[in-house]
């Protein structure tokens, strides 16, 4: 079996959009780690923009979704964690350009 790349994991993280925001998860800043197991197990930390965010499930499952269509993966978590909070200086600098942050 062929495993899948941290790499390809991101990539299809890039698909992911935050709905209030129309940007993906990943460009946002909101992905803090990706592991991928021997076994194909596939970890994901990633936080919301601000705690109770409404769409925290939504994107969490398209984000599971977008992961399990990859060649080479077994199973996926998706942990949603809080520290560090995020911010905004945590989007990708060139999208931050195009926004004018």
């Amino acid at each position: 079996m062929e495993l899948v790349k941290k790499e390809e994991v991101l990539e299809a993280l890039k698909g992911v959009i935050d709905p209030e925001i129309g940007l993906d998860v990943v460009s946002l800043g909101l992905v803090y780690g990706v592991e991928v197991s021997n076994e194909g197990d596939v970890q994901v930390k990633m936080t919301m923009t601000f705690m109770g965010c409404p769409l925290t499930a939504m994107i969490t499952e398209d984000a599971k979704y977008a992961i399990q269509s990859l060649k080479g993966v077994k199973s996926v978590n998706v942990e949603i964690v809080w520290d560090p909070p995020w911010t905004p200086d945590m989007i990708d600098p060139e999208v931050r350009a195009k926004l004018g942050i």
